[in-house]
């Protein structure tokens, strides 16, 4: 199928509401991709589910930014195969309706909307109804789909409960398989999540090794990471004072924790300063727990509080296995 590919995934076009920064990203990442893979020597591509963020509907200002990547994707390889996630399903348990089916009509694009083999490598996209008894009985050297493993980690802090009906144990016939789906990058196994495209929110922070992966046939996989990406950053005011150098990129976002003892009028201006002089894209204030360590006369309703950071965690898992609402009204009741 390959003599050498280009693999990314899970880059979620019209992402926060339709974010124009956030699409741009996209392009940004397209365009570093397109390079790094023509650099590489790559002349297949594959993007492996999630290109949307809405399974219900598209934004015309999205739709823009994701035609013309895809055209983009056409002319860059000789071929470019992509297969969606359950991002880009309208209902849950059957894929007859994707928000992609469009890019079956771009030049260069294949859509791939059912399990297909081709030489000795396997694209799945994502597995519906009892599909997943399919996979323990492929032989193939290679597979690359958006599967949902137990304990692998949707991202830094949380990982995938043991549920489910496909297993790391049923691909049994495959050196290398390559998944979208998990965020975050890692390895068990023969089983690689390859990580998304660029960090999206703050269930990545810290951790800045996404981009893309290269592979050529008979060989080991190689990253790349985007390193120009939008980063996210936890830190505590003192620390952020003394290494603001260090620490503030631009397209950055932060959550800084109020360690030292400050008034709102400071919190404000040093908030300004370090948005303006560092193009940081936000910069979210975080009273201590300590209530001794912070001024009375901070406003704390200016600030984003630890209940509103847990809810936005909790809504942002993407798993299906999960009720967002239950765990809502568990932490409710803590």
């Amino acid at each position: 199928m390959f003599k050498k590919c280009a693999v990314f995934t899970d880059i979620h076009f019209g992402l926060k509401s339709n974010s124009v920064a956030h699409n741009q990203d996209c392009e940004a990442f397209v365009d570093w991709y397109i390079e790094k893979a023509k650099a590489e020597g790559c002349e297949t591509g594959i993007f492996m589910g999630d290109w949307h963020h809405n399974r219900n509907s598209l934004n015309i200002v999205t739709m823009d930014y994701s035609i013309r990547c895809l055209e983009k994707l056409g002319k860059a390889f000789e071929q470019f195969f992509y297969f969606p996630g359950n991002h880009d399903l309208y209902y849950k348990d059957k894929r007859d309706i994707q928000s992609v089916e469009f890019a079956k009509h771009i030049d260069g694009v294949t859509v791939i909307d059912e399990i297909t083999t081709i030489g000795d490598s396997t694209m799945v996209p994502w597995l519906v109804g009892e599909e997943w008894k399919k996979i323990p009985k492929i032989k193939t050297k290679y597979m690359f789909g958006h599967f949902e493993l137990p304990n692998f980690y949707m991202n830094a802090m949380v990982q995938m409960p043991d549920t489910g009906e496909l297993q790391s144990k049923h691909f049994v016939h495959q050196d290398y398989v390559f998944s979208g789906h998990f965020h975050k990058r890692q390895t068990q196994g023969n089983v690689t999540y390859i990580g998304n495209a660029f960090p999206h929110n703050y269930a990545d922070a810290w951790d800045d090794k996404r981009g893309m992966m290269t592979l050529e046939h008979g060989g080991e996989p190689q990253y790349i990471d985007w390193t120009d990406c939008p980063k996210y950053r936890t830190v505590k005011l003192s620390q952020l004072i003394d290494e603001k150098d260090s620490l503030l990129k631009s397209k950055m976002y932060l959550r800084v924790t109020l360690d030292i003892n400050i008034s709102y009028e400071e919190a404000s201006f040093i908030k300004e300063e370090f948005m303006r002089n560092y193009s940081c894209r936000e910069l979210t204030l975080i009273p201590s727990q300590q209530d001794d360590e912070i001024n009375s006369d901070i406003d704390i309703t200016k600030f984003e509080s630890v209940d509103q950071i847990v809810a936005e965690e909790i809504n942002a898992i993407d798993s299906e296995n999960y009720n967002k609402q239950t765990l809502l009204n568990i932490y409710n009741e803590l």
